[in-house]
């Protein structure tokens, strides 16, 4: 570990990978109440349509993606709307446009292959100080809405009925969290990359859910559980030589099927309790119910 801390690239893999583990799943906890699991794969494939695009322009990935990225995640949301298009074709017009678009666009670049793997399944020894830089920014510009209006935007995402009934703007939530999940989806590119970003979105926050209830603790376990996976995909990888992007995904799944067992373990004390709490409580209601037979 130490060795490892002492290469600059190393030190910035770590540091993306652990500003990922905190992104994806803080707003993978709404994009799984909303039971939109599959968003992140749509909107990853748009980015791959901005990455084609400053292919073209000769210009950062990052933040041409992230433009083209929240486009397109406000275009589906607003046609879902206005009752235009479903969810089910918003995403598909999100799958099969922004890939091919982002082909085309690569190709006529003169980029190859390889240069756009980098960013369909990941490469944290490649980010730059640069890169790092905007990752950090946009990473504070996304965390502190996500945490600081959980409440609100926690109830757009479960119940938009509700919402409205207290008087929160559904459609302005609505609007924040897929442009949230865009520059997540984006900003992650660099470390799982856009084909497995949508798997560290929802697995963390369906391994809390496991061990944990309430959504402020599934929110904070989640962050916690795709931090530990970041980490220890990019930990191990320099170890045994393997894609860090792919690890830290078989790591999160890991970490999931572990917590099924160990959350069913856990509960289960406490459902005893409730269980001898409720007999306790009914026999005392029978027995001030009939006094003169006890």
């Amino acid at each position: 570990m130490l060795e490892m801390l002492g290469y600059p690239f190393m030190q910035r893999a770590l540091i993306a990978a652990l500003l990922t583990g905190l992104l994806a799943p803080a707003i993978g906890s709404y994009v799984v109440q909303r039971r939109l699991s599959l968003l992140g794969d749509g909107l990853g494939h748009v980015a791959i349509a901005g990455v084609g695009l400053a292919f073209i322009t000769k210009t950062s990935p990052i933040p041409v993606a992230v433009v083209v990225c929240v486009i397109g995640a406000v275009l589906v949301e607003v046609l879902r709307q206005r009752g235009k298009a479903s969810g089910d074709v918003g995403l598909a017009i999100l799958f099969y446009g922004g890939l091919a678009s982002g082909v085309l666009l690569s190709g006529a670049a003169g980029a190859g292959t390889g240069t756009l793997s980098q960013y369909l399944f990941g490469s944290l020894t490649t980010v730059s100080s640069e890169d790092l830089t905007v990752i950090g920014i946009l990473s504070a510009l996304v965390l502190i809405p996500a945490i600081g209006l959980a409440p609100r935007l926690f109830a757009v995402s479960a119940d938009e009925d509700f919402a409205k009934g207290v008087g929160l703007k559904v459609r302005v939530y609505n609007l924040l969290i897929v442009v949230l999940a865009a520059v997540t989806v984006t900003l992650a590119m660099r470390t799982v990359g856009l084909l497995l970003v949508s798997a560290l979105m929802v697995i963390p926050v369906a391994a809390a859910q496991n061990l944990v209830r309430g959504f402020q603790l599934t929110l904070a376990s989640g962050m916690a559980i795709g931090v530990l996976a970041a980490i220890g995909g990019v930990t191990i990888s320099y170890q045994i030589d393997l894609a860090p992007g792919a690890l830290i995904v078989v790591i999160a799944i890991g970490l999931f099927v572990i917590s099924w067992p160990l959350g069913a373990w856990w509960r289960r004390p406490r459902r005893i309790a409730t269980v001898r709490l409720d007999e306790t409580s009914s026999r005392q209601q029978l027995a001030g119910d009939h006094p003169g037979q006890h």
